[in-house]
């Protein structure tokens, strides 16, 4: 079986020098967690979690136009040591059938919970090329040129 590698979670959007972003981290209490499916509800998330420690703030990624669940969240623990059991523990578990990814945030700011992407959820699956049921189908990008493609399908068929 093959090892599936993830790209590590990084918030582009951190104030500050990269040095700085290393110091908030060492000492970060709080988990990025990616790659779970659309329907994974907060509950989920908090059964599994909590089995690291006691979780003070669990906030669920959203789509920005939508307001439903785009795959993502973020979970802060009361000690920095029952975070790092979660990241050593639950890192490439499977959730909900996913196998999700668990990273070290540098903290959750309100605003943070939305997706980034142009159709409000995450970048990631608006370029993704396979189809992925739990995560919406096609790619954004991918699903718009499939209907335009059947559009023009269908005109020519009329004619």
């Amino acid at each position: 079986m093959s090892k599936i590698y993830f790209h590590p979670y990084r918030d582009p959007h951190f104030k500050g020098t990269d040095e700085d972003r290393q110091r908030v981290l060492k000492m970060s209490k709080t988990l990025y967690i990616g790659n779970m499916s659309f329907s994974t509800t907060e509950s989920q998330v908090y059964e599994l979690f909590s089995r690291c420690g006691e979780i003070s703030n669990l906030v669920m990624g959203l789509d920005k136009f939508k307001l439903t669940p785009c795959g993502f969240c973020f979970v802060e623990y009361d000690q920095r040591s029952e975070a790092e059991d979660a990241m050593r523990y639950l890192n490439s578990t499977r959730l909900d059938d996913r196998v999700i990814t668990v990273d070290w945030d540098t903290g959750f700011v309100e605003g943070r919970q939305y997706g980034r992407g142009k159709t409000g959820g995450q970048v990631r699956d608006e370029l993704r090329t396979n189809y992925d049921e739990q995560r919406g189908g096609f790619g954004k990008v991918l699903s718009k040129e499939i209907m335009l493609k059947n559009k023009i399908v269908k005109q020519i068929l009329k004619e």
